[in-house]
């Protein structure tokens, strides 16, 4: 009874881990899963507060940087008597105008820090619920585990640009707290209007988020303005050509002196058209770059919000199945489901169809317990079984020959006597 109850409790630290730095290794599946899984669920809200706090420093760093020269300087003629009143007046009236726009600017960066104020809060009664439930045989468990899991795949629909269904699901759950619906929205947005050819939001996200992308190994911005040129090239207007030139030398060279190599790159397209089959050229005037570039910026927001580049389901399962996976997942037996003759009805979930290439890649289970029968025998076969369990499935299969032997998962029919010890002894 003791061993049941240690096996059912809950313990609440190994389904949240928060820290920074993932898993080492793929030893513990609760571990790893709950850090995918729990981490951006807090981390994401932290970030945003940080910069709309940061956008608020640099907001009143600016008025004030006008206002109190400004004021001063009004004093000053206004004491000296070098401005009229009607002058002091207007000069007054735009100081009131600007101080005005900061009102309203800051009233709605208030509105944002409350929502995502709401959200942090919410998230944390979510994760605090967890450490009210006494057991993994408790309902609530259950339902808690049912919210995680659409958690998921909103996160898996957004990602996949599936932002209307995803809203719905949210929605339906009622779990919008718990989801970055908006965060994800805004990069969709972006995403699509690179592959339509259009570098505008782009260039609008990294100028609002300018102070981060200087810390980012990723050059977006420099992509960005390099793909501007290569249209403005690609026209073979002698016009467009100069103002391409223009374009190289304010945001290129001047703006991006590491990559020199890539701006020399650049200026040979100026000979070149974009039906030349001469590389690098051919791939710079390639459409695939805006791929490239989508692709880019996803990696790029991802970065900076501390979002992990894969969906976390994927991740998710991943970790599940390397802590069921064997050698045998991947061998010739990969599924008792393709074998006629197989006496086994359920399939290994490694060896399914559906997660096979999945796990192909991943680790195998780590068990510090041998699990092998102290009597393993091999068929001719290849086949690994514990002897005395062996004789006992074959006859409850109903194999009636004496000093016969039936293999459960391929169903061919062996002589006893081919049967070889595993381990001499």
């Amino acid at each position: 009874m003791a061993a049941e109850l240690t096996s059912t409790k809950l313990n609440p630290e190994s389904h949240l881990i928060l820290v920074m730095k993932p898993p080492t290794s793929l030893g513990s599946t609760e571990l790893i899963t709950g850090f995918v899984q729990d981490q951006p669920l807090l981390r994401l809200p932290q970030e945003l507060a940080r910069r709309n706090f940061k956008t608020v420093q640099r907001a009143v760093e600016r008025e004030k940087e006008y206002v109190l020269p400004a004021l001063k300087e009004a004093a000053n003629a206004s004491l000296s008597n070098a401005n009229t009143p009607d002058q002091t007046l207007a000069a007054l009236d735009a100081m009131i105008t600007r101080m005005q726009g900061l009102k309203r600017k800051m009233e709605s960066l208030q509105e944002e820090e409350r929502r995502i104020q709401t959200q942090s809060r919410k998230r944390i009664q979510h994760l605090e619920a967890m450490h009210k439930i006494p057991s993994l045989a408790d309902v609530k468990y259950d339902q808690w585990s049912r919210v995680r899991l659409d958690r998921l795949l909103v996160d898996h629909m957004l990602r996949s640009g599936y932002s209307e269904s995803a809203k719905q699901l949210a929605e339906e759950r009622d779990i919008e707290g718990l989801v970055d619906l908006s965060v994800f929205t805004q990069c969709q947005r972006v995403v699509e209007s690179l592959r339509r050819g259009d570098t505008k939001e782009a260039l609008q996200w990294c100028g609002e988020n300018k102070a981060a992308l200087k810390k980012s190994n990723h050059n977006l911005e420099f992509e960005l303005r390099l793909q501007q040129y290569i249209e403005m090239v690609r026209t073979q207007d002698r016009s467009k050509k100069l103002e391409a030139i223009l374009h190289a030398r304010k945001y290129l060279t001047l703006n991006h002196a590491s990559q020199n190599s890539e701006v020399m790159r650049a200026a040979g397209l100026l000979v070149f058209n974009q039906d030349t089959r001469a590389e690098p050229y051919k791939t710079l005037f390639s459409q695939n770059r805006w791929k490239f570039l989508a692709d880019l910026f996803v990696e790029t927001h991802h970065e900076l919000l501390s979002l992990p580049s894969q969906p976390l389901l994927h991740i998710a399962l991943s970790a599940g199945l390397s802590a069921l996976k064997t050698p045998l997942c991947h061998s010739a037996y990969t599924s008792s489901s393709s074998n006629s003759q197989s006496t086994i009805t359920s399939v290994c979930p490694i060896c399914s169809t559906e997660l096979n290439d999945l796990a192909r890649k991943m680790p195998y289970a780590h068990h510090s317990k041998s699990y092998v029968e102290g009597d393993a025998i091999v068929l001719p076969n290849g086949r690994v079984y514990g002897k005395a369990r062996l004789l006992g499935i074959s006859k409850n299969l109903g194999v009636v020959e004496t000093g016969k032997v039936k293999d459960p998962t391929t169903g061919e029919v062996f002589d006893e006597s081919e049967m070889k010890k595993v381990y001499i002894l």
